[in-house]
């Protein structure tokens, strides 16, 4: 396949995904309520509390639901969305929760960012839907700095034979409904983006986690 087809096949899913998000956005927050009751509130909390200081970014911010949790001290907040009415959105909810962010509409696979620009990087439950997830992550690799912080809380496929097995089963529906791959193995994906992965909590079974990364960093001999 010629680099051309590729561009064109980039371009279409990008699109896709623009739209899917855009038609989703004004639903979004009921259809992520039963994962809020179910944890989601202590586990956003706990992973921003985790939050370096600094040039933060965060991809995919969505409705802006994480950003209640954004601390205000020695932080400066960049978040990027592929959906403008998501922006919208966060936009509304950022100024409801005091919190100033810039908001740029951007795809994750091929940010616009300067290498190495910022001190933090967090995603919150965002490459199960990327098209690319690998590709995603080495640009969250490439935009942070070499002594950065990646910070994830991440759906995943279970290690388990048989619900691993059921969660490939379910993801055909899943990803085409309502486009998360719920069976993707995001903290290989993770470690193949050039990430060393420095903490991984279970938060509910194997399948939902939160992740704690850095740049890959090359031993002296």
């Amino acid at each position: 396949m010629g680099s051309s087809e590729n561009f064109d096949m980039r371009e279409k899913a990008k699109m896709n995904a623009k739209q899917k998000w855009d038609r989703t956005a004004r639903f979004y927050d009921v259809w992520s309520a039963p994962m809020e009751m179910m944890g989601a509130k202590k586990w956003r909390a706990l992973l921003f509390s985790g939050l370096p200081e600094g040039n933060i970014l965060e991809i995919g911010v969505g409705t802006g639901i994480n950003t209640e949790y954004y601390p205000n001290e020695n932080r400066e907040y960049t978040a990027i969305d592929i959906s403008p009415k998501m922006l919208e959105k966060a936009k509304a909810r950022a100024e409801k929760n005091d919190k100033t962010v810039d908001l740029i509409e951007m795809n994750a696979e091929s940010m616009q960012f300067p290498s190495k620009s910022f001190n933090a990087v967090v995603a919150t439950c965002v490459f199960c839907s990327v098209p690319d997830p690998v590709q995603g992550l080495r640009e969250a690799r490439r935009v942070l700095k070499k002594d950065g912080m990646a910070l994830f809380i991440e759906h995943m496929r279970p290690g388990g034979r048989v619900l691993g097995k059921i969660f490939d089963i379910m993801n055909h529906a899943t990803s085409r409904l309502i486009g998360f791959n719920i069976n993707r193995r995001t903290a290989e994906n993770i470690k193949k983006a050039g990430f060393e992965i420095i903490e991984e909590r279970y938060l509910f079974r194997d399948i939902f986690r939160l992740i704690r990364a850095r740049p890959y960093r090359v031993k002296d001999s």
